[in-house]
């Protein structure tokens, strides 16, 4: 036999409206809880990444091989000898002076004359 009481209390919880219970939380976007998920894969990735390990022979076809130069010739002593004799024989030519047995080229004058004063005040405007 069921019990009257039990009965009720069953059509009672149907009949009457559920009532929530609200509390007030602090709501943070998932986002933020999350983590972005693009970063993450990249982090996880760069920190599993292990480079490839160094052989003595990996720079071998982007190094090339030193080798010394040639030793410089010594220049031969009796050409310095006449070379110094020719260059203190040799004429000095200064700027401005014309040189021997040639006739002297009339400098030009890269200067600008100022009109006359007179001219632009006679001059109507």
């Amino acid at each position: 036999m069921i019990r009257p009481s039990l009965v009720r209390s069953s059509v009672l919880r149907m009949v009457r409206p559920q009532v929530i219970q609200q509390r007030r939380t602090f709501s943070t976007p998932n986002s933020i809880l999350r983590g972005d998920l693009v970063q993450d894969l990249y982090l996880r990735e760069i920190r599993a990444y292990k480079p490839p390990p160094l052989k003595p022979s990996d720079s071998d076809g982007h190094v090339q091989k030193f080798s010394a130069p040639k030793a410089p010739q010594s220049p031969d002593e009796g050409d310095i000898a006449q070379d110094l004799k020719a260059y203190e024989n040799q004429q000095v030519e200064l700027e401005g002076q014309a040189a021997s047995g040639e006739s002297g080229a009339a400098e030009e004058s890269w200067f600008e004359e100022e009109e006359d004063d007179e001219e632009h005040a006679a001059a109507p405007h």
